[in-house]
């Protein structure tokens, strides 16, 4: 449903309208566009450094969720001038992304019913270079079992490999592992790295996690993810709104959180998360200091793809999957001491 009338909120230094205040983009939750654009400004100072400099796409709603969205890739041209872009290079020509630097880029993309935005690995003046990686642990449901120690698996992997991971909720299923990086090396060379990261992870736990792209081949298996860590694919930055019942928040979260076995994909939402901004420590403040290269880090994964692979257990139903318990659960603090359509204006 639409609202009527406008709102003007005061962001930074600039006057955002909000068109439509009231109407509903969650309608099993009543958030409105109005609560939406508010959540952006109040997170906008842990979101943006995650945001400036990199290309991003606009998943819009115009209609509210229920309605469906599409994806918006080109900045449109009614956009204020103040909304920077940056000329991306596709086959057969370039293509404009929007760019969101400022609190109040935040807010007016909002307006425009985008509930989330998606960004590039890579930041303007080096595209081609990403300074993160990251592996989707992808579970086959929301609360499959087994993917907080499959997250965990992967942050003990990356720290024997003398990386420092960090580690969000995704807001839809699952979590996302990130490595931060120095930025010198292209996309194939750090999507092959991620690739054989994931493939040691899951010849460790090959009753549980799979590389295998294929559903019909993963068996119930947990998926781990690489295929985003290519030029002008994207992820969901932290902090962003997903488009789902509830408005669950991608959240970065500290290693130690996942000990709580009530972490899940969606155990931040929009409305819950405010206090989390306001009051707890940024798990993630830390990022950008722990960026490294991977050149000595592939010498050691090297040596672990060398090891031999051990046979697969068939895989039986966990006790939660099953529905039931035989025992107190292990808790995850078991872990190693390793420790495209154009846009249209809001309605």
């Amino acid at each position: 449903m639409s609202g009527a009338g406008t709102l003007v909120r005061r962001v930074g230094r600039r006057n955002v309208e909000v068109s439509h205040p009231d109407k509903v983009l969650f309608p099993d939750d009543g958030i409105t566009k109005a609560e939406l654009v508010d959540y952006y400004v109040a997170a906008s100072p842990r979101m943006l450094p995650h945001l400036r400099g990199r290309p991003v796409n606009l998943q819009r709603f115009p209609d509210g969720i229920a309605a469906g969205g599409f994806f918006q890739q080109a900045r449109p041209g009614y956009f204020p001038e103040w909304i920077d872009g940056v000329e991306v290079a596709k086959e057969g020509g370039e293509l404009c992304h929007v760019l969101i630097d400022e609190a109040a880029a935040l807010a007016y993309i909002a307006n425009q019913n985008c509930i989330t935005p998606h960004a590039w690995l890579s930041r303007t003046g080096a595209l081609d270079h990403p300074d993160q990686l990251i592996i989707d642990v992808d579970p086959p449901d929301e609360r499959a079992a087994g993917a907080r120690e499959s997250a965990v698996q992967l942050g003990d992997l990356f720290r024997e490999l003398e990386l420092t991971p960090f580690v969000k909720t995704t807001g839809s299923r699952g979590f996302h592992v990130l490595v931060p990086l120095d930025g010198t090396l292209d996309f194939d060379t750090v999507r092959a790295f991620a690739r054989d990261a994931a493939t040691v992870a899951a010849r460790r736990r090959p009753d549980a996690l799979t590389v295998e792209p294929r559903k019909a081949k993963r068996e119930g298996r947990i998926y781990l993810d690489t295929l985003r860590n290519a030029y002008a694919h994207t992820a969901v930055p932290p902090y962003a709104v997903r488009a789902r019942p509830g408005a669950p928040v991608a959240a970065p979260i500290s290693w130690d959180e996942l000990d709580d076995p009530d972490m899940h994909s969606e155990r931040f939402t929009l409305r819950t998360i405010t206090r989390r901004l306001e009051d707890a420590a940024d798990p993630w403040r830390d990022l950008r200091r722990r960026a490294r290269a991977l050149g000595p880090a592939r010498k050691r994964l090297d040596a672990l793809l060398a090891e031999p692979a051990p046979s697969r257990i068939p895989r039986t139903a966990s006790p939660d999957e099953r529905g039931g318990t035989t025992g107190p659960k292990r808790s995850v603090a078991a872990r190693s001491s390793s420790r495209k359509r154009s846009g249209r204006k809001p309605r």
